[in-house]
């Protein structure tokens, strides 16, 4: 596989832009904490899923203490059409604890910090700096994986090698906006299956050998 050349990339971004200048992630929210919980809780589930179950949650819940106000068991009956839903509930109480104890019940804009809350790894923890923040994370899922491997944007075996590839070639104008452009590509167009090439506004700048026909 070829990596695509320095040149298409920025053209690649400008395509993405100029088709979606304001992109914006799919997950329900009213804050910082609530798109925390919203973001933790999408892991292995669906963001249809997510904004079912939080629709009526976070008619009560928007602070870490609302949240131990709720409980855990309350938090388990919103939640339970969710994956994973009783480690989710437990995980969730305990970074809300956490919050209120080392940072004042506020979620800090800091990648470490996130990353040490209960059920928050490196992709959740770019998710929140990049959409709380504006910070220029690019977090990258099964979508983003497969997108920079499959057209050659940045290629890894890991998603931490294909995040720094795609840090180290977006053009700084566009590393706020990128993970939502590729997220898109890859869940509507650039599918895992049958991707759909025809349509694709960047087909011509990929490097993917087995490109559909229709």
């Amino acid at each position: 596989m070829m990596r695509m050349k320095k040149g298409d990339v920025k053209i690649f971004y400008e395509r993405l832009a100029a088709l979606n200048p304001e992109p914006k992630g799919d997950l329900n929210y009213t804050n910082s904490y609530t798109l925390l919980v919203a973001v933790t809780l999408s892991a292995q589930a669906t963001d249809i899923g997510v904004n079912k179950a939080t629709k009526k949650l976070f008619d009560v819940v928007n602070t870490p203490e609302d949240m131990l106000k709720l409980g855990e068991s309350a938090l388990k009956n919103h939640i339970k059409t969710i994956g994973l839903y009783n480690t989710k509930a437990k995980n969730i109480i305990a970074l809300s604890r956490l919050l209120i104890s080392r940072h004042g019940g506020q979620v800090p804009d800091d990648q470490v910090a996130l990353e040490a809350l209960p059920g928050v790894g490196r992709k959740t923890a770019n998710v929140v700096r990049n959409i709380a923040f504006s910070a220029a994370t690019i977090a990258v899922d099964t979508h983003i994986f497969r997108v920079g491997n499959r057209t050659g944007l940045a290629m890894g075996k890991t998603p931490l090698a294909v995040e720094r590839g795609l840090l180290k070639i977006t053009p700084k104008k566009f590393k706020q906006n990128a993970h939502h452009w590729l997220i898109i590509l890859g869940r509507y167009t650039c599918k895992a299956r049958k991707p759909e090439c025809i349509n694709c506004p960047v087909s011509d700048l990929c490097k993917f050998k087995d490109k559909t026909t229709n």
